[in-house]
């Protein structure tokens, strides 16, 4: 037997009533002690995953502009570094917690501000996940299993995805397996020292994408009091402790922006009442669990079709199947599921610090728990945040597949430990048959389980292409065939061995030995090994390979293609998800172009008081500036409905209260410059250099050169120009960041020196403010047009 196949060390048992010894590493983990070829395929491993999150990282430009200008904020201000600001001059921050931020923001002080600059780090975060997952899976599996574990993250399109943008995960996805590997190291010493590194980890965590973070503790602190070889009291002492050092590296930064005077620090984004507690608990927490997340702009659908709104697809057991994920995260999600059982059978009634059950656990659960979140959370959820997830598949994939082959061959091992006789006629010894029998069955209920997950697979593959039939059709075909002609192989060599094991066994000890290793030992056991021996590592591989093919397909199509707004998906046109790759706004469900079926200007959206048609119907009456009846709410420009009182602007929209929308613009004959869908919500405007040149002209004498309403269609002038761009109301514009009275005042002490039409909208309540804004803009200043934009020069209202 190679000595990277065999079992995790069990713990010595000491006296009646003691705890368990720590289990020492398996000797095959320890470094220095791998395989000859277990480094260089680790290297090789880590080439390709660089070359594939990092070759061509440039052509998407700046991926999600809304992090992008927060990031540029950040190379600009130490101010706005710390608080996470959308601009430079600290008017909002983004609605998350800003670590992810400080990472890309360091990047771009040292290599200067560009796409490439910001998904740099990114890409390497990416990198550096695939190596701990690798080196945490390794420890208790093997070298084996964690390499089969960091290619399955590595494969999976949504990490391909995220590893290649700048939203929070990828930064999340690095801590919280740092944070596993954490663990697993604080189980085989009973380390205090390592259980409270796990803690500061996840608080970390906390500071790159809040709440989501913690969804992983109650499994780390599970299988630690568990499994740690230590008493019950001290296990329970060290957690207490581990849960201190979470909230100790969450809760500094949460005390400095709750304690500084609101005067002194940017408004944070997302909360209605300016607190980072508020967005913890509402919008960015509890809320999305529950769906009660004001000032948001659509939740999770219900099953059956009810309720949620246009970003999250149906809640239920089987979302992380459905059109909308299941091209993101769930090609190996069956075999993981598969494997885990597997995994926990073949542990059995292990000891209680049983390692192999113990990092089965532990994975398991992180897959299980945020899985049922993620499938059950009704507010705002999106097909990205499901990277979270691939560190688990990718690990239980390598620990379910080492585990069967283990059992596989454990009836040699056990009639191997046996002195077998030297001459072939002589008395069997004792209790071989008896050792090597259960044994047998064991290793083929091992081998068939192995061959139906491979079945699984190509099949749920073959179904998954089949969602873009179009792409690459032979793929498809050929994964089924491949995978079930591999599977039946697979399982044929197993009743084989068995046919030939039992014959053996039951007359001759020698023949189950010499039937694996192919040497003739008797009628039908030499061949039967033979066959065994030469057949199954080709199967073997050639299984990986088909259970790989669909993700890498997948994982290559989306590093080869641009992504850019704040909803991207992972695969090509048609996988699910939306925000899609290429342009602005991406796709939609439902097949719109940077539109939402059943909003007003999204292909036969309804509203309250008509059908839309083609992006020109109405979708409700704006009501003081603010939300439609069973609309968009009327903020000027903003998608397809009506503006604050004043009526609906034409040609341009330079009426009072019309402002130009964006991709067709908003009125009659309304002409927007290309931009974002949603009236600029979920990408950012690109500005013309006529508009750039503008907005540069004297703006040193400013602090901000314009405000517009969203942090997305301001983020896209501010990245063109270099200068700071006020985003009224946040990333939805339904913050109270600035309110009407402080508007006000900035204009008349000449801080701010254009209004730009376009952008933002309003959904589940929040404030007025924007809308307010715009309307006394509108009723105060003069309108011009640029380039089909609205302007308004703010200059005229500045006060001595």
């Amino acid at each position: 037997m190679n000595r990277t196949d065999s079992p995790p060390t069990v713990p010595t048992a000491g006296p009646p009533g003691t705890e368990p010894a720590p289990a020492p590493v398996p000797e095959e983990t320890r470094t220095g002690r791998d395989p000859r070829w277990a480094r260089p395929a680790l290297a090789g491993l880590l080439v390709a995953t660089a070359l594939l999150y990092l070759w061509g990282l440039g052509a998407s430009g700046w991926a999600n502009a809304f992090y992008s200008a927060a990031v540029q904020a950040g190379s600009q201000s130490w101010t706005a570094f710390f608080y996470g600001s959308s601009d430079a001059a600290n008017s909002i921050t983004v609605d998350k917690t800003p670590a992810s931020l400080w990472l890309m923001a360091l990047s771009v002080r040292i290599f200067g501000l560009s796409g490439w600059s910001i998904l740099v780090p990114q890409a390497l975060l990416g990198v550096a996940s695939v190596g701990v997952l690798y080196a945490t899976v390794r420890r208790w599996y093997g070298p084996a299993a964690g390499l089969l574990a960091g290619a399955v993250l590595a494969l999976t399109p949504v990490a391909a995805l995220m590893f290649r943008f700048n939203n929070p995960d990828a930064l999340l996805v690095f801590l919280l397996v740092a944070a596993a590997y954490a663990t697993v190291r604080a189980v085989e010493t009973a380390s205090t020292r390592w259980i409270v590194l796990t803690g500061v980890l996840v608080g970390f965590g906390f500071l790159t994408k809040m709440l989501q973070a913690f969804l992983v503790i109650p499994v780390f602190a599970g299988v630690y009091l568990l499994a740690a070889p230590t008493g019950l009291g001290r296990r329970i002492r060290q957690l207490l402790l581990a849960g201190l050092a979470v909230v100790v590296s969450a809760g500094w930064w949460v005390a400095i922006v709750e304690l500084a005077p609101a005067s002194a620090r940017p408004y944070i984004g997302g909360s209605q009442n300016n607190s980072i507690l508020e967005l913890t608990l509402g919008y960015n927490g509890l809320g999305r669990i529950t769906g009660d997340e004001v000032g948001s702009v659509g939740g999770g659908g219900r099953p059956g079709g009810g309720g949620g709104g246009p970003f999250s697809g149906q809640t239920g057991l089987l979302r992380m199947f459905d059109t909308e994920v299941g091209g993101q995260i769930s090609w190996l999600l069956p075999a993981a599921l598969i494997l885990l059982v597997a995994g926990l059978w073949l542990a059995g009634r292990a000891p209680r610090t049983d390692r192999t059950r113990a990092g089965l656990l532990l994975w398991g659960g992180w897959l299980v728990v945020t899985g049922l979140i993620f499938s059950f959370m009704s507010g705002i959820f999106h097909a990205y945040y499901t990277v979270a997830l691939a560190p688990a598949v990718g690990a239980l994939a390598g620990i379910g597949v080492t585990l069967l082959r283990r059992a596989r061959s454990a009836p040699v091992e056990a009639v191997a430990a046996a002195p077998v006789p030297a001459v072939a006629d002589a008395p069997v010894v004792a209790g071989a048959s008896v050792v090597a029998a259960p044994g047998r069955r064991r290793a083929l209920v091992a081998t068939l389980v192995l061959a139906g997950t491979l079945a699984v697979t190509a099949w749920w593959s073959w179904h998954l292409l089949g969602r873009t039939a179009d792409w690459h059709p032979w793929l498809r075909s050929t994964i089924l065939a491949v995978g079930l002609t591999t599977a039946a192989l697979l399982a044929t060599s197993a009743v084989i061995k068995e046919f030939a094991s039992g014959n053996g066994v039951q007359s001759d000890a020698n023949s189950l030995v010499n039937s694996e290793t192919g040497v003739a030992a008797g009628p039908g056991a030499g061949f039967a090994g033979r066959v065994v021996r030469w057949v199954v590592p080709v199967v073997s591989v050639a299984g990986i390979a088909v259970a790989l093919a669909g993700p890498a397909a997948y994982a290559m199509q989306t590093a080869a293609t641009p992504h850019s707004g704040s909803i991207p998906s992972a695969g090509p046109a048609g996988a699910g998800g939306f925000g899609g790759p290429g342009g602005p706004g991406g796709r939609m469900p439902g097949g719109g172009n940077g539109q939402f079926p059943g909003f007003p200007g999204g292909p036969n959206g309804t509203g309250s008081d008509g059908t839309g048609s083609d992006g020109s119907g109405p979708g409700g009456t704006g009501q003081d500036g603010g939300a439609n009846a069973g609309g968009f709410p009327g903020f000027p420009g903003g998608g397809s409905a009506p503006g604050a009182p004043g009526g609906t602007g034409q040609d341009g929209g330079t009426a009072p209260g019309g402002f130009p929308g964006q991709d067709g613009g908003t009125g009659q004959e309304g002409r927007g410059q290309r931009g974002g869908g949603m009236g600029g919500l979920l990408d950012a405007r690109e500005p013309s250099a006529e508009m750039t040149a503008l907005l540069t002209a004297d703006a040193d004498d400013y602090t901000w050169v314009a405000a517009t309403i969203g942090s997305n269609n301001a983020s896209g002038y501010q990245l063109a120009t270099g200068r700071p761009v006020m985003p009224i109301g946040g990333f939805n514009g339904s913050d109270p960041s600035p309110t009407l009275a402080q508007f006000q005042r900035y204009v008349a002490d000449g801080r701010i020196h254009y209004f730009l039409g376009g952008g933002g909208f309003r959904a589940d309540g929040g404030s007025n403010a924007s809308a307010e804004i715009a309307a006394w803009v509108t009723e105060t200043f003069t309108a011009t047009t640029v380039d089909g934009v609205t302007v308004y020069d703010l200059s005229s209202g500045k006060q001595g």
